[in-house]
């Protein structure tokens, strides 16, 4: 039995989500433990992000896909990015 249309999205917009779960999830899990470290101690957060790490960028994978468009959630993620950067290097 195939596949409802209007469930199927592009091919370009698939890659933007894969893409954008893959690398850009995994940016903003890094960038957000990197920003932990200024807070925490940073062995702490060394040695809870291999955890922690997978489970967010897990999550991060996933919640890509449930986007209704690639291109909006790069730009969350950028935006993420940025911020989670800013405060590292601004505190």
């Amino acid at each position: 039995m195939p596949a409802n249309k209007k469930y199927l999205s592009s091919p370009f917009q698939r890659f933007l989500k894969l893409t954008a779960g893959f690398f850009g999830g995994y940016f903003v899990m890094l960038y957000f433990h990197l920003c932990l470290t200024k807070i925490c101690d940073k062995t702490d957060i060394l040695i809870t992000a291999y955890v922690t790490g997978f489970i967010a960028w897990a999550i991060l994978l996933l919640v890509a896909f449930l986007a209704k468009s690639g291109w909006l959630i790069w730009g969350i993620y950028l935006f993420l990015i940025a911020v989670f950067y800013g405060i590292f290097m601004y505190l």
